[in-house]
């Protein structure tokens, strides 16, 4: 969400989309590698930064070694683009002409990028968003008939996070150059917990474990699942009902002991959070600065809207703890005795109000433990203070899937079943359930009321049918809500969020109609463009827009349109 007024993107922003479409589709047809020969090593030189950077060139000084965080050993590699660098760091690397290696790096932080150039066939590269945890990138390549080195690069993204990477690899025929030893079978993975249950999934999260490749899960002995990173959610299972689970670590060398098992209960049936809520809802953002929009007090808010977000909640220097101030001078003299008055109101007249945490400049970091704890209490006490009926997560700078389940939960406990839980995440934090906000959304979706993603201020996506559009389309918003509703969100907790003028949002903005089409496409499979969901989902909650006062500015005519239309559902 954008507290500043909206600008149009930038060049740069063109080519991150481009980039993105990319390798979106590389992720979709990459091959998995076959089990390694004998003879195979990793061939990268001081492939975990043991020793600081020797061997490692990267682009404008941009790199450095630290001792935290790290994957594996004492030290990894820390990064920083800037706005015309994008922290890229290579080594030559010895290989074999005509020989197939599997590329991998363990990254964590900002945007990270990993590939390889000079392959003599077809150069590959893979990346990911940011992330909170330690996450396997992983890809292979073939060298050509002449082959005997290629250029191994990491990189970030402009003006983004830093990047950290660590235990990077080449493995396959040894190139002669040297490289580090092959790998050894890795240990049992420890620290196996429950991070969260619905009625019909587990969520679980362990400690990584030096040299592991991936890990496979295990329920109840069975081996149900393999994943990349340390944590992982098994889903399909049946409500109320006792699983035991264990993690093992895998590598080219093999596969280790079981982990120490644990058992979780999944919930009753049902599930999603908040009560007095219509069967489907319209979200709005009501803004508290001035930024050029109307402004409104909460009294002005539109009736259309159900939810009205608070935006924003800001960080304290208490980790995860947050505050509220009311911008009184921004905002005409509104006083805070007016503002909690108009809560009530509101919520006389059957509406929610919550407070909304982020937005595009949000810092706020829920990491370990404490700060889950204190964003718990920092939340419940604005609800005591304010009125407010629950939170809405807008953190569009990452978040760590098992310390926001951790916090949230907490919350829920503080608050009792009335509490609503909302989500704003961005379009590339919903295109995998592997997504820390995804995960987050499936592990605490039993309290959850709903997702209104942003389909702005976005580049290109993939749909659920694996192929890539474009926003500003009834099939941009369609094929990637399927994402979601088949992904394991209810329909009740699945909305649209859209801008509500060309003026709130740097892209992205579609017409009212365009809004409408798609949700009729959702429940109804009429009005749709060529993506046609495979089945209807007549329970989806509605949709959300940023913000209300751009709407208001717009002469009302998102909520008038698309307010009607969301409470005329069937």
């Amino acid at each position: 969400m954008d507290r500043a007024p909206a600008q149009p993107p930038s060049r740069r922003r063109h080519l991150w989309a481009g980039t993105l479409v990319a390798a979106l589709a590389l992720s979709v047809t990459g091959v998995g590698a076959g089990q390694a020969a004998a003879a195979d090593v990793n061939n990268v030189k001081n492939a975990g930064f043991e020793s600081g950077l020797t061997g490692w060139t990267c682009s404008a000084n941009s790199g450095t070694t630290v001792s935290s965080p790290v994957h594996g050993g004492t030290a990894a590699l820390k990064a920083t683009p800037g706005g015309q660098d994008n922290a890229k760091c290579t080594q030559t690397v010895a290989v074999k002409p005509n020989s197939t290696y599997t590329l991998s790096a363990w990254v964590q932080g900002g945007y990270a990028y990993l590939g390889v150039t000079g392959t003599g066939t077809t150069d590959v590269s893979t990346w990911t968003p940011d992330s909170a945890a330690w996450k396997q990138l992983s890809t292979t390549f073939t060298t050509g008939s002449s082959t005997t080195s290629v250029t191994l690069y990491t990189h970030g993204w402009y003006g983004q996070a830093a990047y950290y990477a660590d235990d990077l690899s080449v493995y396959g025929p040894d190139g002669g150059g040297g490289g580090d030893p092959a790998p050894t079978v890795p240990g049992a993975p420890a620290g196996l917990t429950v991070a969260g249950t619905t009625s019909s999934s587990v969520s679980l999260s362990w400690n990584a474990v030096t040299g592991a490749a991936s890990y496979n899960v295990y329920r109840d002995g069975t081996k149900v699942t393999s994943v990349t990173g340390t944590s992982a959610t098994v889903s399909g299972l049946a409500a109320s009902t006792s699983y035991s689970f264990q993690v093992t670590a895998v590598n080219a060398a093999g596969e280790s002991a079981k982990s120490a098992a644990v058992t979780a209960t999944t919930g009753s049936s049902g599930g999603g959070g908040g009560t007095g809520l219509p069967k489907h809802a319209v979200t709005g953002y009501w803004q508290n600065f001035n930024n050029g929009a109307t402004v409104q007090r909460l009294s002005d808010v539109q009736a259309a809207y159900d939810i009205i977000a608070v935006a924003f909640a800001d960080a304290t220097t208490t980790p995860g703890a947050v505050s509220f101030t009311l911008d009184s001078a921004g905002l005409n003299g509104y006083t805070v005795d007016q503002f909690k008055a108009d809560i009530r109101a509101k919520q006389a007249a059957g509406k929610k109000v919550v407070i909304s945490v982020g937005g595009e400049r949000g810092t706020v970091a829920v990491n370990d433990a404490t700060s889950a704890t204190n964003f718990a209490n920092s939340v419940y006490s604005l609800m005591q203070t304010y009125g407010f009926d629950g939170v809405d997560i807008d953190l569009e700078n990452g978040l760590n899937a098992t310390y926001m389940t951790q916090a949230l939960r907490a919350l829920s406990a503080k608050a009792g079943p009335s509490l609503i839980l909302t989500m704003a995440p961005q379009t590339i934090d919903m295109q995998s359930t592997s997504n820390a906000y995804f995960q987050t959304a499936l592990n605490v979706k039993d309290i959850l009321t709903v997702v209104n993603m942003q389909y702005y201020n976005s580049g290109s996506m993939l749909g659920c049918d694996g192929k890539v559009y474009s926003q500003g389309s009834v099939d941009f918003l369609t094929a990637l809500a399927c994402i979601q509703l088949e992904g394991g969100l209810a329909p009740s907790q699945v909305g649209l969020g859209l801008p509500a003028s060309t003026r709130a949002a740097g892209s992205g903005y579609v017409s009212p109609t365009v809004v409408n089409n798609a949700l009729d496409c959702l429940t109804k499979a009429t009005n749709c463009g060529t993506f046609k969901p495979s089945r209807t989902y007549p329970d989806l909650r509605g949709a959300m827009t940023w913000s209300t006062n751009w709407d208001a500015a717009a002469g009302n005519a998102w909520s008038g349109s698309v307010g009607a239309h969301v409470h005329g559902l069937p």
